[in-house]
């Protein structure tokens, strides 16, 4: 059982600050690498909270390759996002205000796989064409980040 998950016995669904990390991985391309989410069905990007002791780093790094069965040599930072427009409401009920260093995925090696059951399927889209079925934060993350600047 992961923290947030130990953390809701104790607040119910009550908004939490949840730090974490958004892992974007690009092809030869410049694609990006998104998975559709089991919760939602639509398509979101990769990454995930924080747990204990981690790093933004160290939290990237698990995400990435618990979601997708890659390994990155690096990760370099692209930014970080906070504030009310990063709240979610989860289809459980369950509300976060997401505090979120975006990273880029630097020497990826394996095979996108899903490897979790947090995610149906990955894909691999062009950030400069619209990007269907795509989730509200994960559009909201791309955007901020720089990856998008189109209603996708």
């Amino acid at each position: 059982m992961g923290y947030i998950m130990e953390l809701r016995r104790f607040v119910g669904s009550r908004p939490l600050i949840m730090a974490g990390a958004a892992v974007m991985v690009r092809d030869g391309e410049g694609r990006l690498l998104l998975q559709r989410r089991a919760d939602t069905g639509d398509w979101g990007t990769i990454g995930g909270a924080m747990e204990p002791g981690e790093s933004f780093e160290e939290t990237a790094a698990r995400e990435l390759y618990e979601e997708a069965g890659l390994r990155a040599a690096s990760f370099k930072f692209v930014a970080l996002l906070s504030g009310r427009d990063m709240y979610y409401r989860y289809p459980n009920g369950d509300e976060v205000y997401n505090a979120l260093v975006v990273f880029e995925a630097e020497g990826v090696t394996g095979e996108p796989v899903v490897n979790d059951h947090e995610g149906l399927e990955l894909a691999w889209f062009h950030p400069d064409r619209p990007i269907p079925e795509l989730h509200p934060m994960a559009e909201r993350i791309l955007r901020k980040a720089g990856y998008v600047t189109e209603r996708s």
